[in-house]
């Protein structure tokens, strides 16, 4: 498996351009969609700004009821190793 291969070469440079193609289309494809945004009103040029934003940053799922299950489960632990319970821990729940 020689690296200078006919077949490997081809197929190297097959995906380059691919890849430069890829890259170019999406350029062309956002600066489409900017001109457009700025022929139309302000609502929808912001709208087409944050766009892109709105669908890079994930969801977190809610891990609020996680923290607190995750506090009562230390609680039972600390109860039923004989631990007498801390007025803090009294506090929070």
């Amino acid at each position: 498996m020689d690296l200078l291969n006919n077949n490997e070469i081809f197929i190297f440079f097959v995906f380059v351009a691919l890849v430069t193609g890829l890259f170019s289309f999406v350029v062309w494809a956002m600066l489409k969609m900017v001109t457009w945004g700025k022929s139309m009103s302000k609502g929808a040029y912001l709208f087409l700004a944050f766009f892109p934003l709105i669908s890079i940053i994930p969801i977190p799922p809610p891990t609020y009821e996680n923290v607190q299950k995750a506090k009562q489960e230390l609680r039972k632990r600390k109860g039923d190793s004989g631990d007498p319970l801390d007025d803090e821990d009294e506090l929070v729940s």
